[in-house]
């Protein structure tokens, strides 16, 4: 390898050839994704084709000389336009904050002399010093290596750290398995190395990865999908109306301009202008309401899809658990299993307070014991578990300090006391470390560390808190004992550790064999990345929700389905597929097992990628979670990529939809839970906003199907679609969540935005609008009064249902009397606003000439108002129905 990239092992690269290659292989950096423009952003908001539409009505509006028309509509069109992009542009600053600048430095040797480089400026020949702590940052292949362990958890999706060595493997050997390579994007948990760097920036691993996400097309949304749809549907059924009411005006006999006109205003009565407005209004106040939370939403419509969620593909490491290894049991020869919980909930380390029992009081001197050698035989700084510093070494050793701080042990004092004197670094062959201390009274202590199948033979006694056990204890079985509790420990998915000491002096070059037969054990340690607190909590509410979480993890199968089986994700009967089985199994196999799998363990990147598009050939709306350089064209291809914005890769932010800034799996769920009430909002708003328009559009075709006169003016129609029912849409979107939101099924994929139950109320609140509507137009007509007060007090009659409706529309089970509008203030000021402007337009003279109204008696006001009201009452009947048919169903129950 060396004699291929002509490098020297000891010297590396001379200077003038590291500049020379520089030029060739370019920046050891990966290309940066061109930032879309404000003007871009701004464009992509008119792409839908209820935008087309309006578009088109405009313009006609405007060739039939109603200039102030064709306004009205564009300025909607571009009130969306500018909130949509205000909304995506402040989500794009918002991850420009979240970049991290690469000012990454790498400790190289050149010219045999070693000295710190910017990473970017490192190339192929390279020769890399790697210590505990250092970030690699080239892909590298390994010269030396003493006790070398790398975290690849961002590369490969194992939590545990790698142990790696200098020996020759074979060419197609797996990312995960190639132990004598180092990685770009990972770190130095443990040891020293160097390595010759043979890739540099996109020709990486991690730019593997990224270039695969790169080429990985952004599809629509749900949302998207289903407001494309919404919107050639209402092009077909607004293109129909208006001819259907041209033809019939030129039936009656009608003059041209005036049926144009007519036909005009059916057509934008049609098409729902306030609803790009409003939608976009409902995610922007979603995406608020979730930045508070720590949720950053790159994309409106990633929102809503959210409340769709039918699939979650959920990370392991620092996603359902804290990425950070936690002693979860000890096992102290003579006393047996001592659970971490129990031990900090009930042993008292101190003696002499009320209630201690002796027998715990030993076992925490025990506890201790352990934890001091713990703390000794380790090489993480102590600066690493100060707060708010993430640990830079071993996670193992990092979760041993931790418990000796808990255990009341200070690791500095400690080390101060005990100064290190001889070690035998940690070797993945062997299994094993060792080191020698030096005691205040010169005593000298060896303590070893290392896997308890390596390490109880070594062992001639066990140590039981008082004095050696000696020989006595083994043939009385206490080595089987506490191999069995190892085994037993190991069965759980914890990573079990044995500890012994020696009196004496350490010898490096005798190895390990200089302590058999005259080491004391000590105990056993068992870790493991635990599960967040909330986790389990979080998956029982999909659960409830109908959403299936799966785990997806480069992990282990039996350190995932243990994990898996914490949280409630995985439950009887449901299956583990690990990377190995998923290679052996078609597209077609995988399709038929994929909705019976709770865990998917060891898999690789194209791997993640697979199981989403499995998810989504079945029509399920898959959320994929994750924050590794891995995860990410799993992340491009879900319909929501959901990256973690702490300690994730900027890769992986880079391509999500969705960034947890607290990296934490409830917040997950509340995301969802807020999509939902955008999708719940939004139905709201389409509810009303199509009784509204098929209100107009039935008292008109009646008009002029039984040869009436038009029961409203062309331009209050319009000024009804563009003013009266512009001033509530926006508010209704406002309304907060009424706490069912999780317990009902997502939203089907493909389903429209009213379902069946939607429907029912759009029947029963257009009915009662239309004939309280028509019914007092022929009872004003058959009086005998002017058309013009007809027309207007229709007109009024026609707003207060709609008012009505609204109010209707907040709830689709509570009643109005319960004054639940009341927590909408939003809501509450539209409609005062919506009745102040109707008011004006009837009773202000330069109103009254342009759309054709005349001042209403006030008498007039009670008797339309309580005839309006038939429609509010139509549906409390519903309503009530509906509370009593769940009542009873709760009963039965």
């Amino acid at each position: 390898m060396l004699a291929l990239i002509e490098s020297d092992a000891l010297r590396g690269l001379r200077g003038e050839e590291a500049r020379v290659r520089l030029q060739t292989c370019g920046f050891n950096a990966l290309p940066e994704p061109p930032r879309r423009s404000m003007a871009r952003v701004l464009v992509s908001q008119f792409r839908s084709p209820l935008i087309y539409l309006l578009f088109w009505a405009s313009l006609l509006a405007w060739c039939l000389g109603k200039g102030g028309d064709a306004a009205v509509i564009l300025v909607v069109v571009a009130i969306n336009a500018v909130i949509g992009a205000l909304q995506e542009g402040r989500a794009e600053n918002s991850m420009e904050a979240l970049r991290k600048l690469s000012g990454e430095r790498a400790r190289v040797c050149r010219d045999g002399v070693e000295e710190l480089v910017e990473a970017r400026f490192l190339v192929p020949g390279d020769v890399l010093v790697l210590e505990a702590g250092s970030a690699v940052s080239a892909d590298a292949r390994l010269l030396e290596a003493s006790g070398l362990e790398c975290l690849e958890a961002a590369l490969t999706g194992e939590s545990l750290p790698v142990a790696k060595s200098c020996g020759t493997l074979p060419s197609k050997t797996a990312l995960g398995d190639r132990y004598n390579m180092v990685f770009a994007g990972t770190e130095v948990g443990a040891g020293r190395g160097r390595a010759l760097v043979t890739a540099t920036g996109s020709h990486t691993e991690l730019g593997a990865i990224a270039a695969a996400t790169a080429v990985e097309r952004e599809g629509d949304t749900p949302l998207e999908k289903r407001l494309a749809r919404f919107g050639r549907v209402l092009l077909a059924g607004a293109v129909g109306l208006f001819a259907m009411v041209v033809c019939l005006g030129w039936v009656r006999g009608m003059r041209g301009a005036e049926i144009f006109m007519v036909a005009l205003s059916q057509m934008v009565s049609v098409v729902p202008e306030g609803l790009p407005v409003a939608m976009t209004i409902a995610l922007a106040v979603g995406m608020q309401r979730m930045a508070r939370r720590g949720v950053i939403v790159r994309r409106l419509s990633a929102l809503e899809t959210l409340g769709a969620t039918q699939i979650i593909c959920s990370d392991k490491t620092g996603t359902l658990t804290e990425n950070q290894m936690t002693v979860e049991a000890f096992w102290l020869p003579g006393r047996g299993r001592v659970d971490a919980a129990d031990w900090e909930r009930d042993v008292r380390l101190q003696e002499g307070l009320p209630g201690t029992n002796p027998m715990a009081v030993h076992a925490a001197e025990d506890i201790r014991n352990l934890l001091e050698a713990g703390v000794l035989c380790n090489d993480v700084p102590w600066h690493a578990q100060s707060p708010g510093k993430r640990p830079l070494g071993d996670p193992t050793e990092s979760a041993l300090i931790a418990a000796a701080v808990r255990a009341g042990v200070c690791p500095e004092a400690h080390r101060v006391k005990w100064p290190r004197r001889a070690e035998i670094p940690f070797h993945s062959g062997a299994k094993l470390m060792a080191t020698q201390h030096e005691g205040p009274g010169g005593e000298r202590w060896v303590f070893l560390k290392g896997a308890p199948e390596v390490l109880l033979p070594l062992c001639g006694s066990a140590w039981d808190g008082m004095e050696p056990a000696g020989t006595a204890a083994q043939e009385n079985g206490w080595a089987l004992e506490a191999m069995s509790a190892a085994e037993a420990m190991g069965a759980e998915s914890l990573r079990v550790l044995a500890f012994a000491r020696v009196r004496g002096v350490l010898e490096p070059e005798s190895g390990f064999e200089q302590f058999r037969g005259r080491a004391h054990f000590l105990g056993l340690v068992g870790q493991m990345d635990p599960p967040r607190a909330e986790a389990r909590d979080a998956v029982l509410a999909c659960r409830r929700a109908g959403i299936r979480a799966v785990m997806v993890t480069g992990d282990h199968r039996a350190t995932a389905l243990a994990v898996a089986r914490k949280v409630g994700l995985a439950r009887e009967g449901d299956e583990v597929l690990d990377g190995r089985e998923l290679e052996d199994i078609s597209d077609e196999s995988l399709r038929a097992r994929v909705e019976r799998v709770a865990v998917f363990a060891r898999v690789h990147p194209t791997q993640k990628l697979r199981i989403v598009e499995a998810f989504q050939s079945l029509g399920r709306v898959v959320v994929m979670t994750g924050d590794g350089v891995n995860d990410a064209p799993a992340l491009a291809r879900a319909d929501v990529g959901v990256a973690m914005g702490t300690g994730g890769t900027e890769v992986a932010r880079g391509v999500a939809k969705v960034v947890l800034l607290n990296n934490n799996f409830a917040t997950l769920v509340e995301a969802i839970e807020q999509g939902r009430l955008v999708h719940t909002n939004i139905r709201k708003l389409v509810l009303f906003l199509f009784a509204t328009s098929l209100d107009e559009v039935l008292l008109l075709l009646l008009a002029l199907g039984l040869g009436y006169p038009l029961p409203l003016a062309a331009v209050q129609i319009l000024w009804m679609n563009l003013v009266t029912e512009g001033t509530l849409t926006v508010n209704l979107v406002m309304e907060g969540p009424e706490g069912h939101e999780m317990d009902r099924p997502p939203v089907r994929s493909g389903a429209g935005f009213l379902d069946r139950e939607a429907w029912v109320r759009l029947g029963g609140m257009v009915t009662a609008s239309v004939a309280v509507t028509f019914g007092f137009f022929l009872w004003r007509l058959r009086a005998g009064l002017p058309l013009v007060l007809i027309q207007t007090e229709t007109f009024t009659v026609l707003a207060l249902c709609q008012w009505l409706n609204a109010l209707s529309c907040e709830s689709s089970t509570r009643s109005v009397f319960k004054f639940a509008v009341l927590r909408n203030r939003w809501l509450l000021a539209g409609l005062f606003l919506s009745v102040a402007l109707h008011g004006a337009v009837i009773y202000l003279s330069p109103l009254n000439r342009l759309f054709h109204t005349v001042p209403i008696p006030w008498n007039d006001w009670l008797q339309m108002a309580l005839i309006a009201s038939g429609v509010l009452w139509v549906e409390e009947l519903r309503k009530a129905m509906v509370r009593r048919r769940a009542r009873s169903m709760a009963r039965t129950e």
